[in-house]
């Protein structure tokens, strides 16, 4: 009987056990891994924030170091997620060939997209929480609300990962990521607030900035450090739920589409 690679996702909890056995390979490179997630980010971080951070004035009334650091949580969130689904998991799909054996099993390529997805947002959660500690550590965050920066991290790495898995998805090889993060993620970062605001930008890159994920995780970042409750944080919350979901879908049709070939 021929697969519809157009049918809904079916949802179980056979997911769980492939996340742990994600989780067990994971562990036992966990050091470098964490470090790996976190040096970049907070050296850019420190970098800027002190280089440039002492030519420029207050932004929003928040040093630019405090500016930088609710943007650099969502950029190293944004990174683990996408490094993730894309190189491991295609590592996981086409080199070594675990989905194959796991799919000998009683489950089926939902339960995989799923653990994928929900993987590299555990991972990108540790990302966002080892930030935030450098941040808290640093004095830039002096209220309960940053606390509320755990579950985001969690959310936009969710939103990530399930877009960066329709690249993995078309992907021939691993060169052909670089195009998703050149033409992508750069452009991404640049475009949605984590080095400058966007306000700053012209009025038709604002727009396009409106439609990017990571300007509404920004959005709901920033206040939460400075201690105040985001505008609008249902739609924020609503637009990077609606990149997951369709992400989810799209990729898991894709997959459908490749591993039926």
């Amino acid at each position: 009987m021929k697969m519809n690679i157009y049918a809904w996702p079916q949802f179980s909890r056979r997911f769980v056990p492939i996340w742990q056995r994600n989780y067990l390979v994971w562990k036992k490179m966990a050091g470098p891994s964490v470090l790996g997630h976190l040096a970049d980010p907070v050296i850019y971080m420190l970098g800027l924030g002190f280089g440039l951070g002492a030519m420029l004035p207050e932004i929003g009334g928040m040093s630019y170091l405090a500016f930088l650091s609710a943007g650099t949580v969502c950029y190293s969130t944004m990174n683990s997620a996408s490094f993730e689904a894309l190189y491991s998991g295609f590592a996981r799909m086409h080199e070594q060939r675990t989905w194959e054996a796991i799919m000998n099993t009683p489950v089926t390529l939902d339960d995989i997209v799923i653990s994928e997805i929900a993987w590299a947002a555990s991972k990108s959660l540790l990302s966002g929480v080892a930030v935030l500690m450098v941040i808290w550590l640093l004095g830039l965050a002096h209220t309960p609300l940053s606390l509320w920066i755990i579950p985001l991290s969690l959310l936009v790495g969710l939103c990530f990962a399930a877009v960066a898995l329709i690249v993995t998805a078309l992907a021939p090889g691993y060169e052909f990521f670089m195009y998703y993060f050149t033409l992508v993620i750069t452009p991404m970062t640049l475009l949605c607030g984590v080095f400058f605001p966007v306000d700053q930008l012209p009025t038709m890159l604002q727009g396009v900035s409106a439609a990017l994920p990571l300007t509404h995780a920004i959005n709901l970042a920033r206040p939460l450090l400075n201690g105040a409750i985001p505008a609008h944080v249902m739609w924020h919350v609503a637009v990077l739920l609606g990149y997951s979901l369709l992400g989810f879908y799209l990729s898991l049709v894709l997959f459908r589409r490749r591993l039926a070939q």
